[in-house]
């Protein structure tokens, strides 16, 4: 009798013993299963699915920071298009030079200005004249606010009967301010120099 007391006793032990691994190992699977849910779950709010016909195309979002240094170069670059592109037209022109200027403080439209009043827009009017910039490099130093970048780029001013080819370099600062429609980037243009805007070669056309 004693000896199958003892039985069920250590049957009991054994019984519980099994039931708090059981228990032990759902509570951890459980959270397991939910540590990885939450994982998936961010993942997938930092997608955006877009549709295109009858395909489904994944954006995936990222933090400013990532892009900051991408950001910052499409700015300059997008700054000097509108600022150096110019045709013979004086409602291009200033169009242009407007969507320029709200990327950039008073030093650029100080160069405007300094450059309207020498006459050079109605040059370029008045002469059918159209002046393109190819920007080979800009380079972006972020280590400290604000970021001071430069650009280095070449001009090509067409005119009826030659092709001048000329360097531009230019340098300032980047400060970051608030998005908007005219400013989507996010950055303002301080500090804005030419450094070097020499002439390279004539072509005879």
């Amino acid at each position: 009798m004693f000896k199958q007391a003892k039985n069920i006793d250590t049957a009991f032990r054994h019984v519980r013993s099994f039931t708090l691994l059981v228990v032990t190992a759902c509570f951890t699977l459980s959270g397991f299963v939910l540590y990885r849910s939450n994982i998936l779950s961010q993942q997938l709010q930092d997608r955006i699915y877009v549709l295109t016909g009858d395909k489904v195309l994944i954006a995936s979002g990222a933090s400013r920071e990532e892009n900051m240094t991408i950001e910052a170069r499409d700015h300059v670059s997008t700054f000097h298009n509108l600022f150096f592109t110019l045709d013979p037209d004086d409602k291009v022109i200033e169009n242009n030079i407007s969507k320029a200027l709200y990327l950039a403080d008073g030093t650029a439209k100080k160069q405007y200005n300094s450059l309207r009043e020498a006459g050079y827009y109605s040059q370029v009017i008045a002469g059918n004249i159209s002046q393109k910039i190819i920007i080979d490099s800009v380079t972006i130093n972020t280590t400290e606010l604000p970021y001071s970048f430069c650009c280095y780029a070449k001009m090509r001013i067409i005119r009826p009967a030659s092709i001048v080819t000329r360097n531009l370099v230019t340098q300032g600062k980047l400060r970051l301010v608030a998005r908007s429609d005219r400013n989507p980037h996010g950055f303002l243009i301080e500090r804005f120099e030419t450094l070097d805007n020499k002439d390279l070669k004539t072509e005879i056309r």
